[in-house]
């Protein structure tokens, strides 16, 4: 792996805290960010060295050759700029979430429409197959939103089955983690375990994400490595169902009482901007929606281009090195 600078590590934990801002909001997946910023692969290469062979690698070769091992300064950056972004942003993303939600939404499908168009232009091939599984994969997402969420038992058990299962989610690009909880019953269980720092709950929870992070990354970079069209077509497939989920323009049709007495959407139907104003007696803020989903869709495609000086900037900067090296040795 080639040597980065602190510069290079700052960008890193930069898109660690986008993903943790996206992880924030039900629907949006920290892992469509990391697909969108470039990180998703090198991460689950990562991620897929936690094994009890680098265990191995810290007892006989020391600290260093562990750290190096398991990527440690990336995933540190990252990992770093998630838990910042938890702490520091999620009190904003949720004030705009509740005072300008369809700015919000509308932001976030700008986004995903921008990375759906770049990351399908930079796939290899578009066969039949490639197609059938991009619809696949936005069927299952829709699918999903339109569940209607379940009771499940609050037993240990099961908050060990819902982080397994919620952490999977977080890092696949289209999936929200926070939304399966939701569907399984678990989200106001889980929300109710930090309240009352019910540490059994929390640890089954922590167990279950850290087992489902463990094996769910070894399993996507099994398949990126053998059918990596194929993956990334149903990941795109992800992507585009998900634009389902950020429509701003909803309708609430059924909700319930949270812990607090305070009523909570369950079931939300997607409408044409004139019917939700018709309805909600709101206004649909039809430019100010357009004009946030240009800027979201204007942020990826810079990301993009930034992305790309700097990779064409690194190749030169190694061919130069090269050279000299080449120029020395003789």
């Amino acid at each position: 792996m080639e040597q980065r600078t602190l510069r290079d590590y700052f960008f890193i934990l930069l898109r660690g805290m986008a993903m943790g801002a996206a992880d924030i909001v039900p629907g949006v997946s920290g892992g469509t960010i990391a697909l969108i910023t470039g990180v998703y692969e090198e991460l689950l290469r990562s991620l897929k060295q936690l094994t009890p062979a680098a265990l191995l690698v810290l007892f006989k070769q020391g600290v260093p050759a562990f750290w190096r091992h398991i990527n440690g300064n990336f995933l540190l950056a990252l990992f770093g700029g998630v838990l910042l972004s938890l702490k520091t942003l999620a009190a904003g993303v949720s004030w705009c979430l509740e005072h300008e939600p369809l700015l919000v939404w509308g932001g976030f499908s700008g986004l995903i429409a921008a990375s759906l168009y770049v990351l399908a232009r930079d796939q290899a091939r578009w066969g039949a197959a490639q197609l059938l599984l991009f619809v696949l994969g936005a069927a299952l997402v829709v699918a999903i939103a339109l569940a209607k969420p379940a009771q499940a038992p609050a037993e240990w058990w099961m908050l060990f089955l819902g982080g397994f299962i919620a952490i999977c989610a977080m890092i696949l690009p289209g999936i929200s983690g926070s939304f399966l909880l939701l569907l399984m019953g678990l989200y106001p269980v889980f929300l109710a375990a930090i309240d009352q720092l019910d540490l059994l709950a929390l640890a089954s929870f922590g167990v279950g994400c850290i087992a489902g992070l463990l094996v769910f990354s070894r399993f996507l970079s099994w398949l990126l490595a053998r059918w990596y069209t194929n993956t990334l077509a149903v990941m795109l497939g992800f992507l585009a169902g998900s634009l389902y989920v950020t429509w701003p323009w909803k309708i609430v049709t059924e909700t319930m009482i949270d812990r607090h007495g305070e009523v909570v959407s369950l079931m939300q139907q997607n409408t044409l901007p004139g019917t939700f104003a018709q309805l909600s007696g709101e206004s649909a803020q039809l430019g100010a929606v357009i004009f946030c989903a240009f800027v979201g869709a204007l942020l990826v495609l810079s990301i993009d281009f930034l992305s790309k000086r700097m990779d064409a900037e690194s190749e030169g900067s190694y061919q130069n090195l090269k050279k000299k090296s080449d120029f020395s040795s003789n």
